[in-house]
């Protein structure tokens, strides 16, 4: 594998780097995940990977990372990127800006500003001095989120973030992604399940099968993205098919609050407090 060292400012400022990926490989024993798996991410794209459990989805994520030291191709990326994952991986023995300044170098006085300001973003500056184990699910996973901000990534990478979160929780959480996107502008690159998910938030949504990026889908919907526009209905359909769902299954019903009448999470603006892949995880085994 080699890397390029990218150092710059956000993706919106003239010097920004995306991503390229180009032939990536990853087997685990005698089984190959990824077969040559070529990606391109602009600066400050938002892309969506789906694909079924097994598929590699989470397994890209930790290359494109840098937490894979086995794959092999060719990765350009940029130096500074954070990922989150589904588990929010907070210490419960230090307090809840301490974790957000975890592994940064600096003063206390100076981190714990830095901290407070990540904090303030995700709508937890006043829970700065708490222990993680007194946090929600969605407070721990804004913790996260602030833990990655702190860090100014060029490229952020979600790895199934809300998969841990209930329905109205998880709708808060994509909300604040989108909207912290928005402002800071990285690259972003979200693993998950969610079809739904995926069109709401992403500029592209590509699916993973056979080890290799099989179809993309350019999601050309003005934001904020209602559920029930039609051509959101259409590459709904066409995206569920891509993964092997049946068309009965596709449409979802809006007394169940699954399809028409939910619009794009990014202008909800609620950020109070809330009462791996099976490869990845055989790999972190």
């Amino acid at each position: 594998m080699t890397g390029t060292t990218v150092i710059g400012p956000a993706p919106a400022r003239p010097q920004a780097r995306g991503v390229r990926v180009r032939g990536l490989r990853r087997a685990f024993g005698d089984r190959e995940v990824l077969r040559g798996v070529d990606l391109d991410l602009a600066p400050g794209e938002f892309v969506a990977l789906l694909g079924a459990s097994g598929s590699g989805k989470s397994t890209l994520l930790r290359a494109v990372a840098g937490l894979d030291t086995e794959a092999t191709g060719e990765l350009d990326v940029p130096e500074r990127r954070a990922v989150v994952f589904q588990e929010h991986r907070l210490l419960p023995w230090t307090r809840v800006w301490r974790n957000v300044t975890l592994g940064l170098s600096g003063r206390g006085r100076d981190l714990r500003a830095r901290a407070l300001q990540a904090l303030a973003e995700v709508g937890l500056a006043a829970r700065a001095d708490a222990w993680p184990s007194t946090l929600s699910g969605g407070e721990s996973q804004r913790v996260a989120l602030a833990r990655a901000l702190v860090r100014t990534p060029e490229l952020l990478l979600l790895d199934e973030p809300f998969g841990a979160l209930d329905a109205l929780t998880r709708l808060k959480a994509q909300g604040l992604v989108a909207r912290l996107w928005r402002r800071h502008r990285p690259a972003v690159l979200l693993v998950t399940h969610d079809v739904e998910e995926a069109l709401l938030l992403a500029d592209r949504a590509l699916v993973l099968a056979g080890g290799r990026i099989a179809e993309e889908f350019a999601v050309d919907i003005p934001r904020p993205r209602p559920v029930d526009h039609p051509r959101f209905t259409a590459l709904r359909r066409r995206l569920l098919a891509a993964l092997g769902v049946g068309a009965d299954l596709g449409d979802g019903d809006p007394r169940d609050g699954t399809a028409a009448g939910r619009t794009a999470p990014e202008h909800t603006d609620d950020t109070r407090d809330d009462p791996q892949d099976d490869a990845a995880r055989q790999e972190t085994r």
